[in-house]
């Protein structure tokens, strides 16, 4: 399976995507160029299988003959953004030191649809790219991994978003964007796939998608449409700082959707960061953050695993412990690791013990991810995590 995560050269840009680009008929023009001035097996018995700047249209591509089909009664449809990680070939230095950068598709919801297809799961991704090579390339990707993208739309006004991302030695990262504004800014609630969002079993989504209009008001109306629909919804505010005006904006942001969302996903730091710097390990901390109609909340550790709480009961998961190349979507394998268990089973929600044979599989996919370099390519397959989990407890 080609990932396309490849080393980039700042010489120019690989061509060797024309999947989408030459299927395309003539009212669909090629993306302009111009300088820019830089400014599988089955689950074993004990993993059951619970598994604006302007106004422009952006456009959907003409379909094909489509991906494999699969069974969307557990479909997951995610909401957001799709761009371009840079990833150093070279771990612990700045960015300006780097001597090159390994070029890989990324972007949360994206990350999380294209984790529950590798793992045997129905997903879609709607969001908006550029008309450009780069989000051609990310159409592709979307195709070869087997992820609905019936609600992607193409930008010509907009260039696909990028994200330089320094690694430290330890593999953690920090950011830097290309967006101003980037295509996924840019998506309009008259784009919206609502046929595909109402059809969901689970619609999916961060708060990146907050930030600007016309984006924000396409998010409000997404959710309400599979809120309405009686969809699950799930959210993994995956905070991003940079990207806010101000970290109150963020957190008012992040806040301002909190008591729709079914199950939230969220980290230790960001805790610390909604409860303006609480102890994140203190259950009553945590506690304040469960709202009235929420039926799961997961708060992610690393490699120690993950927290769990709902209504009736609450725990902890231990992880597994492997050497960390890059932490890049190891959050959001986690999800994929989840969702794509819940999707067909959602029982797990009321039954612990389900839960917890999820989330050891839910952590084996995010502690598998930290292995290889890149969100995307890294994303495990079900069979790779399933003997992962056999190897843990022999």
């Amino acid at each position: 399976m080609a990932l396309h995560a490849t080393a980039f050269s700042f010489t120019g840009v690989s061509t060797s995507n024309q999947t989408y680009r030459n299927s395309l008929p003539s009212v669909f023009p090629a993306p302009r160029r111009c300088t820019v001035k830089a400014a599988a097996a089955p689950f074993p018995s004990q993993y059951p299988p619970i598994l604006s700047r302007c106004k422009i249209q952006g456009r959907a591509l003409p379909s094909d003959d489509g991906p494999l089909k699969k069974d969307e009664s557990s479909l997951v449809v995610c909401f957001g953004e799709m761009l371009i990680d840079f990833v150093p070939t070279t771990s612990g230095l700045s960015l300006a030191e780097a001597p090159a950068f390994k070029k890989a598709p990324g972007g949360a919801p994206a990350n999380v649809a294209v984790g529950i297809s590798r793992l045997g799961g129905s997903s879609a991704f709607i969001g908006k790219v550029g008309e450009d090579e780069f989000g051609y390339m990310l159409a592709d990707i979307l195709k070869e991994n087997n992820v609905n993208s019936d609600g992607m739309r193409f930008d010509p006004g907009a260039r696909t978003a990028l994200a330089f991302v320094t690694l430290r030695k330890d593999g953690e990262r920090e950011f830097m964007f290309y967006r101003n504004p980037s295509a996924d800014m840019l998506l309009q609630e008259g784009e919206l796939d609502l046929e595909l969002i109402k059809k969901a079993k689970v619609f999916h989504y961060g708060s990146i998608s907050l930030i600007t209009e016309p984006c924000k008001s396409a998010h409000i109306a997404a959710a309400r449409a599979a809120k309405d629909a009686g969809v699950i919804l799930s959210y993994d505010p995956n905070l991003r700082l940079p990207l806010w005006p101000s970290a109150e904006s963020a957190r008012e942001g992040i806040l301002s959707i909190w008591d729709t969302a079914d199950i939230i996903k969220i980290s230790e730091e960001e805790i610390s960061f909604l409860t303006q710097g609480e102890d994140p390990y203190d259950d009553n901390v945590v506690r304040k953050l469960y709202h009235p109609n929420l039926k799961l909340l997961l708060v992610t550790e690393g490699p120690e695993g993950c927290r769990y709480y709902t209504k009736d009961f609450s725990g902890r998961v231990k992880g597994i412990k492997v050497d960390a190349v890059d932490t890049t979507g190891a959050g959001d394998a986690f999800v994929a690791g989840i969702l794509s268990q819940l999707a067909s089973d959602v029982s797990l929600l009321q039954d612990e013990s389900k839960l917890r044979d999820a989330l050891s599989f839910a952590n084996a996919c995010g502690a598998l991810t930290v292995m290889e370099r890149g969100a995307i390519p890294a994303l495990p397959t079900r069979e790779v995590v399933l003997n992962t989990l056999v190897k843990s407890v022999a």
